[in-house]
């Protein structure tokens, strides 16, 4: 009891990262530590296990008890998601025409689930939508949870008994107390999934894919600290980067390394809670951002198919590409209800150009031969990305009641830090 009391005594993101250099010593060290990698699995297997669960209970329990109706916080915090994700979409055009990239296509990657058009895509949106609830619960199908758990909290909040509320807020609690345990084990997690990487991947590919990734991440770099940064500043006319580093902190650093949204749903909701936020609002907006918030996936969908057009030596307008950014913000949206995410979208925006399919499935076999390095942030702008305007959209609606902003943004509000 001394060893975990000594442990729980020490900050998570100091443990975490204390977890992230022994794991880089380990992958650098021995190459078949098959112990150490199941630890990395075993924590991101179990996130994601409990987090639609989580989503689940605590969107219910929500609505049933919360307010007759969705305050304007919402609509802030959607059009906030929707308008960073077409932002970093024309980032990524804009980035792709200054450092214009070729690749050098081999071997194409295989799908059995490839859009070959904006339709088809968002049609896989709502068909996910209102699929059997059990089955998107045990799929991990976050748009398909977050409907019907929208859908039953309005219901329960009609015809429910106060003691079924009191349940489902009681299967709430319980939800999230698990979670706590398993986020607070998360150093061993990060420890085996850093060791996993290095041990496997090691450096070479930043040697063999370097430009491109450099133009992916410095895109993804440029909205987590540029353009997210001022729409948050627009709407809260406060200096934004405390907010936004503390979530890139103890948000992002965690998604990177898990590079899953939907893992991550747990540490955001727990993040929403130290910062004071409303449950109610919460418990709704942070698996929606998961799903419709996806700056790095349009970044990725649009530089790698205007990389994917230069290679073919096909001439790209600027006008053209700008098209491509609203398709990608389309894409990236439905992205969570395809197989594969956002690479396999890669085709469906090609097609705007004029490239073929087996190409445009290459570009997809490089983007998975660089996932290790894009993929992982990627999940890290997208993750904060969802904590970070939610906590705007919160913020502001305090600012309109009155009510004083925490100090770590210049106001009077004590929270947990």
């Amino acid at each position: 009891m001394k060893l975990v009391k000594a442990y729980n005594s020490v900050s998570l993101i100091v443990r975490i990262l204390c977890g992230l250099v022994i794991g880089a010593v380990l992958g650098v060290a021995f190459s078949n530590l098959s112990v150490v990698a199941l630890l990395g699995s075993i924590f991101v297997g179990a996130l994601k296990a409990v987090a639609p669960v989580l989503v689940f209970v605590l969107v219910i329990s929500s609505l049933a008890q919360g307010n007759d109706k969705l305050d304007r916080r919402f609509v802030t915090v959607i059009a906030l998601y929707m308008a960073s994700t077409l932002l970093a979409s024309v980032v990524a055009v804009v980035g792709s025409f200054l450092f214009p990239q070729t690749l050098v296509l081999s071997q194409a990657a295989e799908s059995d689930v490839v859009p070959t058009g904006v339709g088809e895509v968002l049609s896989n949106l709502l068909i996910n939508m209102v699929a059997n609830p059990v089955g998107a619960i045990v799929e991990g199908r976050y748009i398909g949870i977050l409907f019907w758990a929208v859908v039953m909290g309005l219901a329960a909040k009609r015809v429910a008994s106060d003691s079924t509320k009191k349940l489902l807020e009681d299967l709430s609690n319980i939800a999230s107390l698990a979670v706590k345990w398993i986020i607070n084990l998360a150093p061993f997690g990060i420890m085996g999934l850093v060791y996993e990487n290095v041990s496997t991947n090691g450096l070479s590919i930043f040697t063999d894919y370097g430009k491109l990734l450099a133009l992916l991440v410095g895109c993804m770099l440029t909205v987590a600290l540029v353009v997210d940064p001022l729409l948050a500043a627009i709407i809260l006319r406060r200096n934004p980067y405390p907010l936004v580093f503390r979530c890139l902190k103890e948000s992002g650093l965690t998604a990177f390394f898990t590079r899953s949204s939907a893992a991550n749903i747990p540490v955001n909701m727990e993040l929403c809670e130290k910062l004071g936020m409303d449950k109610e609002m919460y418990a709704v907006s942070i698996p929606l951002g998961a799903t419709i918030n996806m700056d790095g996936a349009a970044i990725t969908i649009a530089v790698m198919s205007l990389a994917a057009a230069n290679t073919v030596g096909i001439q790209v307008s600027f006008v053209t590409a700008l098209i491509l950014a609203f398709i990608a913000t389309l894409g990236a949206c439905g992205a969570s209800g395809v197989a594969g995410g956002s690479l396999l979208l890669i085709p469906m925006a090609c097609s705007l150009f004029g490239v073929n399919a087996d190409v445009a499935m290459q570009v997809v076999a490089v983007g998975f031969i660089i996932g290790v390095v894009q993929d992982s942030v990627e999940t890290a702008l997208n993750s904060s990305g969802d904590v970070m305007f939610a906590a705007t959209a919160e913020y502001s609606q305090w600012k309109r009641a009155g009510k004083s902003l925490p100090t770590f943004l210049g106001g009077t509000t004590k929270v947990d830090i």
